[in-house]
């Protein structure tokens, strides 16, 4: 049961920090000027605060079950004394925890100022929110490493994190802008099709960064294996993660390709329903399997390839 817990509690935090670093960043690069201010085309303030705060409530759940886990106290209210000295001043985990609480209060308050500095106040969430996200890193397999390598293999985890998020908080973003409700008229529409064409230099980049980072994650934690680690559950899920990245791409491809361009001639012939539609549907099918694929990494993170290939071999 409690790695159940573990395994749910860790794909909320994923979720949720990436959909607040990806929501933000998001606003920078498709909308422009007042497009920005909450309301006028997404609510942005609501958003990004009530993110915030959830990114708070899991973070603050996840320290008392890692305190409970590590003192063996079963009473949640006998905690406290265990969090402060066993967990925040004697762990890495406790500091980088304590890193992404003070990020993620200032997210709250940059959120709250969006009607007022739109722009900056974006800015300000998205660099909050990667140091938030980047602090997940700490939780992965990158924690088992020593000196060099335990750095180095934190900043691709880093960089496989942010890409994740960008990549995550622009399907939610488009799936906000392609709600029925979002697309009132032609303008609208136009701002869904210039959204949609000033993500394909960001796109091709995730894409690119979640690829190398992905190797050099694996290079990190198995080393050049392949065929003792297939065998093993951690090889399972990472083989289905890679399928469902590969079927990612292929619908962000199609997008790109075809879907985008017949938004943007239906537009100029007056009848783009159909267009949205499709690419409703598609963006819809996009989001899903991003959502299976952070589930997968979040169930990752806590098996270890070692005693999974030991026991696969025995």
């Amino acid at each position: 049961m409690s790695d159940s817990i573990n395994i749910a509690l860790r794909f909320a935090l994923y979720m949720d920090l990436m959909l607040l670093f990806g929501l933000a960043t998001f606003g920078l690069y498709s909308l422009r000027g007042k497009e920005r201010v909450s309301g006028s085309v997404l609510n942005f303030e609501s958003l990004l605060f009530g993110t915030a705060i959830t990114a708070l409530a899991l973070s603050l759940f996840a320290m008392l079950l890692l305190a409970k886990m590590m003192s063996g106290v079963s009473d949640f209210m006998e905690l406290h004394h265990h969090i402060f000295q066993m967990v925040l001043m004697g762990t890495d985990v406790g500091l980088t925890w304590m890193v992404r609480i003070i990020a993620l209060v200032l997210a709250c308050i940059a959120a709250t100022l969006n009607k007022r500095f739109p722009t900056p106040s974006l800015w300000a969430v998205s660099i909050l929110s990667a140091v938030a996200l980047a602090t997940l890193a700490w939780t992965g397999h990158g924690a088992m490493d020593e000196g060099s390598r335990r750095y180095m293999h934190f900043t691709s985890d880093i960089f496989h994190l942010l890409a994740a998020g960008g990549w995550l908080g622009a399907l939610a973003g488009f799936a906000l802008l392609l709600r029925a409700r979002m697309l009132k008229g032609e303008q609208e529409v136009r701002i869904l099709a210039r959204a949609l064409t000033g993500f394909e230099s960001a796109g091709a980049l995730i894409v690119v960064t979640i690829g190398l980072s992905g190797i050099v994650n694996y290079l990190f934690i198995v080393g050049p294996n392949l065929d003792q680690v297939m065998l093993s559950t951690y090889g399972v899920l990472l083989f289905l993660k890679i399928l469902l990245f590969a079927g990612m791409i292929v619908l962000a491809s199609l997008n790109r390709f075809h879907l985008s361009p017949l938004l943007e001639r239906s537009i100029k012939k007056g009848h783009y329903a159909i267009a949205v539609n499709a690419l409703r549907r598609s963006m819809t099918l996009e989001f899903s399997i991003a959502t299976v694929i952070v589930c997968l990494v979040a169930w990752l993170g806590t098996l270890s390839p070692e005693m999974d290939m030991s026991a696969a071999a025995g």
